[in-house]
């Protein structure tokens, strides 16, 4: 519980704050094997992060309460659309939300990458997310490569710089 409150505390002072980011803010880190995301994906199957070696996947933990997680959503439908061709991948993991809810918010923003359910939000303590949203860029071979805590307009000339480098290797 102590965990979930702090999410809506930090979620409701990055949305007050007016604290929007920028690609600027993707942080390069040191190169890290991205921790296990093997989860089920919302309307059947699942996806497990560890078969997607030589695609860059962005992992973005959100929810729909989350403010500043709606708002980037459609950039991030956006750019899914424009890197179809390419070997690039989204997975959006949610925040333990029901399927009615997240149902609920794909009928106001329909989203066409898929949207993991990380029901009791273990995979989120593995990859030491305490705010959100906060995004990673995975490299070909598995690495964090950048990390964000905050939204951005992820289709903007600059993030997309980065999704190219990161292909281009």
């Amino acid at each position: 519980m102590k965990r979930i409150l702090l999410l809506v505390f930090s979620a409701l002072c990055l949305s007050l704050a007016g604290l929007s980011a920028t690609a600027a803010q993707l942080k390069p880190t040191k190169p890290r094997p991205a921790p296990e995301l093997n989860l089920p994906r919302y309307g059947g199957g699942s996806v497990n992060l560890a078969e997607l070696r030589g695609r860059v996947v962005l992992v973005n933990f959100w929810a729909v309460w989350c403010p500043p997680c709606r708002k980037e959503m459609p950039s991030m439908e956006r750019l899914s659309k424009m890197m179809a061709s390419r070997p690039f991948t989204i997975l959006a993991s949610n925040a333990g939300e029901t399927p009615d809810r997240i149902q609920s918010f794909l009928n106001e923003v329909p989203l066409s990458f898929p949207i993991l359910l990380d029901r009791d939000s273990e995979r989120m303590k593995a990859w030491r997310v305490f705010v959100l949203p906060t995004s990673f860029l995975i490299d070909k071979q598995g690495q964090i490569r950048y990390s964000l805590s905050g939204h951005i307009e992820w289709d903007e000339p600059e993030a997309v710089a980065i999704i190219e480098k990161l292909l281009a290797e």
